[in-house]
């Protein structure tokens, strides 16, 4: 008998040869320079046996000539052309190489990688040996790992080729090809004719590409739109033999200021802390489940930061030399048989962690946890062999797989874990400590981390003073951009992609220049760039059902691959469903382009973020700009491109390719919604002064204030003014007509002052309901942003008429208010960051610092009043 093999990449051959002849076969050039074929007689099946490769898919798909040309035909003519598979064009010399080898073979047998793409490669390799040998028998070999076991056990029982795994591959192929074509012809013809920058630029779409760019859109937009909302808790300590222990409030925090304060003053009135309860139970800290594709992607990008293609291209390399499991699997789940010991036994020897597998192969193994994942094709990734050469990352990425296949052969971290409950005033606190008893599997998992945390010796109905009894105040956090690790889970929650494709989609969208990536300090963050953004939100506005850039419709298309693969659908009823469903979606987006349209040209030319809406009625004639807004002028989200070269074509960069800066952060540390001028842009509009002729002035910041111009339909359109650059905080604003010159300090009443700091008296107030009111900050632009007043608490459907300004009550000397309330002295510091007390329970209370805002405390005896 004699036999063809092939395999999918030319290691891969090489290591099958290896492995089967025992390192005697021989080597003979094909006609493709890097393909060697490999000859040998394979006693188990008594064949002589070919063994050769291809270099991934041996086809491509594509239209005929009268409809390859973007001129040739109507972009919606694509989703009905015909389309013709044939052999690449840079695969002729390896398709010649098998038609030759596969003449007189009685069997061809195909090695490629055990997943849908390798099937359909399969099928690609059989269609061109059968052009020569058309009753040649078709086998495939599975195999999980390149390593003598599994590999004379896939030549000794090859199985059919799976041709519903193909069938699902070559749908997606030809749906992509007809989606991608059209709405990339539609979309960049008609952008290109309507907007001036992107006459050279090629604005491609893909169903993947865009619901992964929504991903990115749609945090940066949600942390954009972040508005921090403040809320206020109790903080006590305790001091034990010299040693201080922090407690938490049961409650966490309330959002409701009186409320809390309410309860802080029980507890300053009533300080004496009692030991409630002391519990002391076993904890244990989970070991990790075996490992996937998707979770080798996310834990090692967030750990060994790179990107998760570059883990992949890694993890790949590592398998094709035989040092890891085939690194494309769903299953977090080893089979009750997998041999284990076999695989443990290769680690002893490993100078770092050969110790702790030994202990494992002495009695310490625990079979791993079971995930809810099994694709029933591929064990979780694991090492085959250990391996000490290795440098770089390829080290670091074969070290954490091996370190977590251990990790999972072991037990559970174990603990003791005690808690202790403390009672004040009937408000409970508790502190938590922690022991570690056993530490398992952290010996060898150095990734994760678990520190004791000892707490005092306390013993039920022990009675002390708080060291510190404070009421703080702090403010919501806002979400940070998405990582590619984040990215990656979002895209496998919503089916965008598979488990081996994931990492490519990312990595076109940063190549595409719609995604663009931002260092801060160890993170790296994907931001959206202004072409991005623009294209996004444009897609949204036009109002389909499921959007183009949200994950519906791709993820329904993944959900009908898996049902062609399990034989509930066939290739044709899948491909007729959703060619129909997107043609719909096109002629909907190609009659409502002009929205597209419209929010690119808005992105790239900076006014991305102008709203539309009724403007404040405060008077100010800033309402020109919108009361949605805030009362500030347009601002856009475009950023210098790399290089600083002003000029078209910064390196080669499209002017809308540049990324936002995020809001709140200093220029050069982050994205930000500010507009700022792109490097090949010369907008007058936007940029500071500059020449000798020009007005120096500065805003409050101190930086030189940029000029720009009113673009809203008003009495002000065209209009110049000068605003700060930076912060949204500064307030500065001053018509450019009316400019005094200098520094912010010396501008008129056209200035707008935001007050840094302000200590008032507040009085505990009562609104017509008979409710105590609550106090407000002025938000919206005008002469009383920042100035705080007191209204009813009640809803605004339920709220009465009560309203007073904070400043204008009359401050009382006495101990009481004119309607017999109890004044309280707050004070408020607004944009510092730091933290400040005016009250303190018990022993030597003092402040200590609260992330994200200020602490706010009282004072027992006459100090409640002022």
């Amino acid at each position: 008998m004699e036999i063809l093999c092939v395999a999918e990449k030319p290691s891969i051959a090489r290591a099958i040869s290896q492995i089967l002849s025992g390192g005697q076969s021989t080597t003979r050039d094909s006609p493709n320079r890097f393909t060697k074929n490999y000859d040998f007689y394979y006693d188990e099946l008594r064949a002589e046996i070919t063994v050769t490769s291809v270099a991934g898919h041996l086809m491509e798909s594509d239209f005929s000539d009268d409809y390859r040309r973007w001129e040739s035909c109507d972009p919606a003519d694509l989703f009905d052309a015909p389309i013709i598979t044939a052999v690449r064009k840079d695969g002729g010399p390896i398709a010649r190489n098998l038609e030759i080898e596969a003449r007189g073979k009685n069997m061809l047998m195909i090695w490629t990688d055990c997943d849908r793409e390798g099937e359909h490669i399969g099928s690609e390799v059989a269609s061109v040996c059968r052009k020569t040998n058309a009753r040649i028998e078709v086998k495939r070999a599975r195999f999980n790992a390149i390593i003598p076991q599994q590999i004379h056990h896939a030549a000794r029982h090859p199985v059919e080729l799976d041709r519903r795994q193909s069938d699902a591959v070559e749908a997606r192929i030809q749906l992509d090809l007809r989606l991608g074509a059209a709405f990339t012809r539609m979309q960049t013809k008609m952008l290109q004719n309507q907007v001036p920058d992107l006459q050279r630029k090629m604005i491609s779409y893909g169903p993947c590409q865009f619901p992964t760019l929504g991903f990115v859109v749609s945090r940066y937009q949600q942390v954009q739109a972040f508005v921090p909302e403040t809320f206020w808790y109790i903080y006590l300590s305790i001091m034990v033999d010299g040693e201080e222990t922090d407690f938490t409030w049961r409650r966490g925090h309330l959002f409701d200021f009186p409320a809390t304060l309410a309860l802080y003053e029980l507890c300053v009135e009533s300080p004496e802390a009692t030991i409630a309860q002391v519990t002391k139970k076993p904890t244990k800290k989970w070991r990790p489940l075996p490992l996937t594709t998707v979770e080798l992607q996310k834990s090692a990008s967030r750990l060994l930061r790179l990107t998760p293609k570059r883990i992949l291209d890694i993890a790949d390399d590592l398998y094709s030399k035989g040092f890891l499991s085939y690194p494309r699997t769903e299953t977090d789940q080893f089979d009750p048989d997998f041999d284990f010991m076999t695989l443990i036994q290769k680690q002893t020897t490993d100078p770092a962690w050969g110790q702790f597998a030994q202990s494992l192969a002495n009695g310490g193994f625990n079979a791993p946890r079971k995930g809810k994942k099994n694709d029933k094709a591929h064990p979780p990734i694991h090492p085959t062999a250990h391996v000490t050469n290795l440098v770089g990352d390829d080290k670091r990425v074969y070290e954490y797989v091996t370190r977590r296949f251990l990790a999972s052969c072991s037990k559970d971290a174990e603990g003791q874990q005690t808690t202790v409950t403390v009672i004040v005033a009937g408000e409970e606190f508790n502190a938590t400590g922690l022991t570690i008893t056993q530490r398992n599997y952290l010996e060898v998992f150095t990734y994760d981390k678990w520190s004791d945390k000892q707490l005092p010796d306390f013993e039920q109905g022990q009675h002390f003073i708080p060291v510190v009894c404070e009421m703080r105040e702090g403010q919501t956090s806002r979400p940070s951009l998405l990582t590619e690790a984040d990215l990656v889970g979002l895209m496998d929650e919503n089916g965008i992609g598979t488990d081996a494709t994931i990492a490519q989609h990312i990595q076109t969208i940063i190549d595409r220049e719609y995604v663009m990536t931002r260092q801060e300090d160890s993170m790296k963050y994907l931001v959206p760039s202004t072409l991005g953004i623009g294209l996004v939100e444009g897609y949204n506005k036009i109002g389909f059902d499921r959007s183009l850039s949200k994950p519906q419709l791709r993820r329904e298309t993944e959900q009908r691959m898996v049902d062609i693969c399990e034989g509930r659908s066939t290739k044709n009823d899948m491909l007729f469903q959703f060619i129909e469903q997107y043609r719909e979606v096109f002629l909907r987006a190609r009659a409502a382009f002009r929205q597209v349209v419209e929010s690119v040209r808005d992105y790239l030319n900076g006014d991305g973020n102008v709203t539309e809406g009724g403007a404040s009625s405060d008077g100010d004639d800033n309402d020109d700009f919108g009361g949605e807004n805030g009362g500030r002028p347009p601002r856009g989200t475009r950023a210098p491109a790399r290089g600083g070269n002003r000029g078209a074509g910064t390196r080669g960069r499209a002017r809308g390719t540049t990324a936002p800066r995020t809001r709140g952060q200093p220029r050069g540390k982050g994205p930000s919604t500010k507009r700022r001028q792109d490097d090949d842009s010369d907008d007058e509009n936007s940029r500071p002064p500059r020449g000798a002729g020009a007005t120096a002035v500065s805003c409050r910041c101190d930086v030189p204030a940029v000029e720009r111009t009113v673009v809203k339909e008003t009495s002000n359109k065209g209009r110049k003014f000068w605003t700060c650059p930076n912060d949204p905080s500064c307030g500065f604003f001053e018509w450019a007509d009316q400019a005094s010159g200098g520094s912010a300090s010396k501008t008129g009443a056209s200035s707008r002052t935001i007050p840094a700091k302000r200590t008032h008296t507040v009085y505990a107030r009562r609104c017509k309901c008979d409710l105590t009111a609550v106090s407000r900050t002025v938000v919206k632009e005008g002469p009383n942003r920042g100035r705080i007043f007191w209204t009813c608490p009640n809803s605004e459907n339920a709220r009465c008429t009560f309203f007073e300004w904070d400043d204008e009550q009359k401050e009382m000397s006495g101990p009481e208010c004119p309607n017999g309330d109890q004044p309280t002295k707050r004070s408020r510091t607004a944009g510092t960051g730091t933290t400040r007390s005016s009250g303190r329970a018990g022993g030597r209370g003092r402040a200590k610092s609260t992330r994200g805002g200020t602490s706010r405390g009282s004072k027992r005896g006459k100090q409640w009043y002022e």
